[in-house]
C-alpha cells in the first residue's frame, strides 16, 4: 500500500493544554476520490493454459493520501486530519490468450472481443460506485479524532496510525467487500452473456 503524507504546521501561543484536548482541534475532513489511468498488456503464455482459451487479470489500487494539520500545544502536537485524497480503481489488465490461437486469426480477434468485455465490466464497477464509495471513505475520514503526541519524532507513527484507522474502519471494510463481490458478478455476467457463438463461426 503507497502512503503519502502532507503536513501543514500551524504554531499558536502555548497555553495549558493536554492530550485528550486534542479533540478541540478535530476538522471535517475533505475527500477526493481519483480514479487512475489503466492500461492493457495481450500477451501469450508459452505453456498452455488451464482455462479454455483466454483470461484477463485486474490490477487494483486503493490508495490514500494523507493532509494533516499539526497544531503546537503546551506539552505536544495535536494531529488531525485534514483531507483525504484517495486513489481507488484499476491500473492494470493482462489479457492472456492461449497459443493455440494466433496473433490476428478469427478465434484470437474472438477471445480479445470477449475479454475486452471483462475490462469494460471492471471498468464501469468503479464508475458506477463512485458516490458510494466516495461516502464510506467520507464516513471513515469523519470518524477519526486527532492524535496528540509529545514530540516531532513521533509525528510519521501517529499518521501511520490515522492511516490504519482509516483503512481498518468497518465502512471502509465492507466497502472493499462489496467492490469484490460486484466483481465476480459482472464477470459471471459478462460469460453468461456471451454465448460462443462469435468463436464458434471461426472452426
Amino acid at each position: 500500500m503507497i502512503k503519502k503524507y502532507i503536513i501543514s504546521l500551524f504554531f499558536i501561543i502555548p497555553t495549558l493544554c493536554f492530550g485528550d484536548d486534542c479533540l478541540d482541534y478535530k476538522l471535517t475532513p475533505n475527500v477526493v476520490l481519483n480514479i487512475p489511468s489503466w492500461s492493457k498488456q495481450v500477451v501469450q503464455p508459452l505453456q498452455k493454459m488451464d482455462v479454455l482459451h483466454g483470461d484477463v487479470i485486474a490490477t487494483m489500487v486503493d490508495n490514500y493520501e494523507l493532509i494533516t494539520d499539526i497544531t503546537n500545544i503546551e506539552d505536544g502536537f495535536c494531529i488531525a486530519l485534514k483531507k483525504v485524497e484517495a486513489t481507488i480503481g484499476y491500473t492494470d489488465f493482462l489479457v492472456q490468450i492461449d497459443l493455440s490461437h494466433k496473433p490476428n486469426t478469427c478465434s484470437y480477434n474472438a477471445i480479445l472481443q470477449h475479454e475486452d468485455e471483462h475490462i469494460r465490466s471492471y471498468l464501469s464497477l468503479i464508475d458506477d460506485n463512485k458516490k458510494s464509495i466516495e461516502k464510506s471513505i467520507t464516513s471513515a475520514a469523519n470518524s477519526i479524532t486527532p492524535i496528540f503526541v509529545k514530540s516531532q519524532n513521533d509525528m510519521e507513527s501517529a499518521i501511520d496510525k490515522l492511516n490504519e484507522e482509516l483503512q481498518n474502519h468497518p465502512d471502509i471494510i465492507l466497502l472493499k467487500q462489496h467492490l469484490k463481490a460486484e466483481e465476480e458478478i459482472r464477470n459471471k455476467r459478462v460469460d453468461q452473456n456471451d454465448t460462443g457463438e462469435t468463436l464458434r463461426k471461426c472452426f
